[in-house]
């Protein structure tokens, strides 16, 4: 069994975003890059299956849309555990664009199971995993908890309106996973970053893809306000700024 761990190239969340002059572009200087967070638990769930199928699982490949920018991340998922990493030599644009170019090396390659985090950290797209699936015309089961291997199908835990359900799949599928998938997401040690530098890194070509989105410009939200400070006895006026201004009440 094979398994593909989608990974995205995203910004860490203490990043301040800084925008261009003409607000068309994010100003990428002083980025600090990471895995998306959804990403780095779905790969680290695999490699927890990986180690508990006594062989089954024989390899596991993380894949990303992104230039050169983005081999170090892939690195770090090598340095994790992975078996090797294949970037696919594109500009991430949109989701579509993104999930169609992740289809065309799925489709000239084999995989039984493939993960992707529910959503990224930095676009918040959501939609990926599931425009993955269709375009590959196979099973596709959504916020997913936990996954289970058991013979040749995988028992996977999903959240529904009001409680979860436990499904049997079949394989090859897609999984879109979730909170829950697992705890904590793992450190890469000294050996795995040593033995990640020898590990294949492959760089695909660019599938053609018509974009379905463009950004046209990019707006920070507006400052927060400064602190209101209140006398502790003035309960009142406590009532009337979070009926008025803060629209609480």
């Amino acid at each position: 069994m094979k398994i593909l761990v989608c990974i995205s190239n995203v910004p860490d969340t203490t990043t301040k975003i800084k925008l261009s002059g003409d607000q068309k572009n994010v100003d990428m200087n002083g980025v600090q890059w990471v895995i998306n967070p959804w990403d780095e638990l779905a790969l680290t769930r695999a490699l927890e299956l990986k180690e508990k199928s006594g062989g089954k699982i024989e390899k596991i490949t993380v894949i990303t849309v992104g230039d050169k920018m983005v081999e170090p991340t892939l690195r770090k998922a090598l340095a994790v555990g992975a078996d090797n990493a294949v970037r696919v030599d594109s500009i991430p644009n949109d989701d579509f664009q993104v999930a169609a170019q992740l289809a065309a090396h799925v489709k000239n390659n084999s995989y039984d199971l493939i993960l992707a985090g529910i959503d990224s950290a930095d676009y918040n797209g959501s939609a990926v995993g599931g425009m993955l699936a269709e375009f590959l015309e196979v099973t596709s089961v959504s916020s997913v908890s936990n996954i289970d291997l058991e013979g040749d199908n995988l028992m996977m835990k999903r959240t529904i309106d009001g409680g979860s359900e436990t499904i049997k799949v079949a394989l090859p599928a897609v999984a879109v996973v979730q909170k829950g998938i697992a705890i904590d997401p793992r450190i890469p040690a000294m050996r795995g970053i040593m033995m990640a530098r020898k590990k294949p890194l492959a760089v695909e070509s660019e599938s053609t893809t018509d974009l379905n989105s463009e950004f046209v410009s990019f707006e920070l939200p507006p400052a927060k306000p400064p602190v209101k400070m209140l006398d502790a006895e003035n309960v009142s006026e406590l009532f009337k700024l979070l009926h008025e201004e803060a629209k609480v009440l």
